[in-house]
């Protein structure tokens, strides 16, 4: 229970910093930056899965309270748009793979899964049964959502002038009971449902339809109150930045590192898919960002609700993204079982 005291410490002292510093996002990026400096120094850390699976269960329920009848209308629109998600997944994997097969040293099933963009879980359990290096797997994700995710507010507030000290909600006591315990029995149902039939990404795409079917049906006008969305940041952040616990120099100087260089990859790849489609006027230019910067759903969710983007536009693209990927992974499996290992 020590590395889990630690972690909430470490992570509550991050937020206070970020609040004195008046630094954006302090509740997400305060708990990422104070978990990771204190993995590095070898601080023991850890996290309640369970617990973090739970928060992300609210960013379902926020996307699910957006879909209204005239949100879902637009979807088909998208289309546009959502076809472009698999060609960007190709065009990372044909950079991403010979990056770290030829140029880190990698063999080829631990590149293949450090490349695809999709569930740090999903990309490890199919990785370890493809012959890949868990733990350098593990640290190549974690690198990736992280960068995104600390890189992507600076952005959206240099560019598009995004208010991110602003709440991302309102507070509980505005919200009619009623509509909070429907939010709870939406959240819990939703992901037990979700989990038992085996759906992806359950704790929020769970939630996330259930809500919706009863924002569709006009029983839910509001979204989680800005302090579920705090509770809900703190633990993803903290999830985050625990994932380096135990990392050595060694690590540090092959999967940081190689992972650090693959984080410009898809930095250059992204801004050349936003531009083309903010040029061709497929999608406002901060949407179109949100939706392809190949970060985590959750982590990319909780800046979308925060920053006023156009949250299902978002949602839609990640979910596609992270099938493609998913349903990609077993073929991948079959490929390399079939192939000698060195």
């Amino acid at each position: 229970m020590i590395p889990i005291f630690s972690a909430f410490a470490v992570a509550a002292t991050g937020v206070a910093a970020f609040h004195w510093l008046a630094l954006p996002l302090p509740w997400l990026l305060g708990p990422i930056a104070a978990c990771l400096i204190a993995a590095l120094v070898r601080v023991p850390l850890g996290s309640l899965p369970t617990v973090n699976a739970g928060m992300r269960t609210i960013l379902g329920v926020a996307v699910g309270a957006t879909l209204t009848p005239a949100v879902l209308a637009s979807f088909p629109a998208l289309w546009p748009t959502l076809i472009l998600v698999p060609v960007m997944i190709a065009v990372i994997g044909v950079v991403g793979v010979p990056y770290f097969q030829r140029f880190c040293g990698y063999d080829f099933p631990t590149a293949y899964y450090a490349t695809m963009p999709g569930g740090l879980q999903d990309m490890i359990v199919f990785g370890e049964e493809a012959g890949a290096n868990v733990r350098t797997l593990s640290l190549i994700h974690a690198t990736r959502v992280l960068v995104i995710v600390v890189s992507l507010p600076f952005l959206t507030s240099s560019i598009w002038d995004a208010d991110l000290m602003a709440p991302p909600g309102a507070p509980a006591t505005s919200i009619p009971l009623a509509e909070l315990a429907l939010m709870v029995f939406c959240a819990i149902a939703g992901w037990r449902v979700a989990k038992r039939v085996g759906m992806f990404g359950a704790s929020i795409l769970g939630p996330l339809i259930l809500t919706g079917a009863f924002a569709v049906a006009d029983l839910l006008h509001n979204r989680p109150p800005a302090e579920a969305i705090w509770a809900a940041q703190f633990f993803i952040g903290m999830g985050i930045g625990c994932k380096y616990a135990g990392i050595t120099m060694a690590e540090v100087r092959r999967d940081l590192v190689a992972g650090l260089g693959f984080c410009v990859l898809l930095i250059l790849l992204t801004v050349l898919f936003v531009e083309a489609i903010y040029g061709l006027d497929l999608a406002p230019g901060m949407e179109a960002l949100l939706a392809f910067a190949p970060g985590g759903q959750a982590e990319l969710t909780v800046l979308a609700l925060i920053v006023g983007a156009d949250v299902a536009f978002v949602v839609a693209h990640h979910v596609l993204r992270i099938l493609v990927v998913i349903l990609g992974a077993p073929v991948a499996v079959r490929l390399f079982s079939q192939t000698p290992r060195d």
